[in-house]
């Protein structure tokens, strides 16, 4: 059991009055949190502070990306009980290490400003080898300069650079981009632009279309303007950033003679300010058939709303290859007195179906499984 005191201060954000609070240890996170008749949630890892992003190696193995710490782990069931028994430091000191990546078993990095390949790795947990730099070549900004990390089904790494600022127009074609590389870091192509902050992607299982998360721009209220979950289908698309947030709110600085008809929207809004960071659609064949194929996104939560909201796992519906709807998953990371016990960032599904959910407040990483009703 690991004590959350040494872990977590209390935080008082004072502009909304949201607490973090301080827990007497993870077993009373879990149970405040909400699940669906036959789901239970469980701690596969602890003591992986600021784990935000993850990827499954071979052999089982998770790497686990931070923002804050600059530090990669990775964490092994070597005794296969369902629980993560051991923990290695594969990288420290770098530069926001966010986004993970894992092919041909070479661990892949995004730090803000390079992309760093760590080879054999699951080999050399106890000794990691000395990083390569597959590119250096994306700006240094720390403003939503962390990255996310992604192999797509082209064997291609996607990623995406974000905004400088909260509310800009950069002066660099490479700012607010969707971006896709060969792993080795040759042909940059820059696939979309006016995307703030996207820190969560996916590919539909059906049709391999690829849909991502966008976090809306702040102080435009409480209520506005909406997150995005956006898809992407061409090179070139603009998704409206900072001329239009949510396909339908011009910014009151930038959107002076434009129109958001002339961007692409998206195609489902979250609420305001939840932050919608890690997605996947899921593929296992645990859960219930109604499951199959939706997508999970880990709500972050707000910080800059008069009352708080997100601070979810959320459940978007799909029917024939579109959102259609939104319902809670997991809930209770806020309380009713509006303290915060905790941030979920990330997902990954196992083999057995099981998923996993990064916690960058506690440090920990979160098991749900299902059990079928008797």
């Amino acid at each position: 059991m690991v004590s959350l005191k040494s872990a977590l201060t209390t935080l008082l954000l004072l502009n909304t009055g949201l607490v973090l609070a301080q827990p007497n240890n993870v077993q009373d996170v879990l149970k405040q949190l909400s699940l669906p008749a036959g789901f239970s949630i469980s701690i596969y890892a602890d003591k992986l502070p600021n784990a935000r992003s993850m990827v499954l190696g071979d052999d089982g193995v998770v790497f686990v990306g931070t923002a804050k710490e600059g530090k990669v782990y990775a964490v092994v069931d070597a005794n296969h009980d369902g629980v993560a028994d051991k923990s290695y430091v594969i990288a420290k000191d770098l530069y926001m290490p966010n986004g993970v990546a894992y092919k041909n078993g070479a661990l892949y990095v995004a730090a803000v400003n390079r992309l760093l390949r760590f080879d054999a790795i699951t080999q050399h947990l106890d000794t990691p080898p000395a990083p390569v730099v597959v590119t250096d070549k994306f700006p240094d900004d720390k403003h939503h300069g962390w990255k996310y990390l992604r192999f797509g089904s082209d064997n291609k790494l996607y990623t995406a650079v974000g905004a400088p600022c909260n509310i800009c127009e950069p002066d660099k074609e490479i700012y607010t981009s969707l971006v896709r590389l060969n792993p080795d870091g040759s042909d940059i192509e820059i696939l979309a632009r006016g995307i703030r902050n996207t820190v969560g992607f996916d590919w539909q299982p059906e049709t391999n279309a690829l849909f991502f998360n966008d976090n809306g721009r702040d102080h435009l209220g409480d209520d506005e303007p909406a997150d995005e979950l956006n898809h992407w289908t061409a090179k070139g698309e603009h998704f409206g950033y900072p001329y239009c947030h949510a396909g339908d709110t011009l910014d009151p600085e930038f959107g002076k003679n434009k129109k958001c008809a002339d961007f692409v929207p998206p195609v489902w809004k979250y609420k305001a300010h939840i932050a919608p960071l890690g997605m996947r659609f899921y593929t296992g064949r645990l859960f219930p058939a109604e499951y199959k194929n939706q997508l999970l996104v880990a709500q972050h939560g707000s910080w800059n709303r008069t009352e708080p909201q997100g601070y979810q796992v959320a459940l978007v519906k799909f029917k024939d290859g579109k959102p259609v709807a939104e319902q809670g998953f997991i809930s209770g990371w806020l309380t009713d007195k509006g303290e915060v016990l905790g941030r979920p960032v990330d997902i990954l599904t196992l083999p057995n179906g099981s998923v996993l959910i990064s916690d960058d407040t506690l440090g920990v990483i979160y098991k749900v499984t299902y059990t079928a009703k008797q």
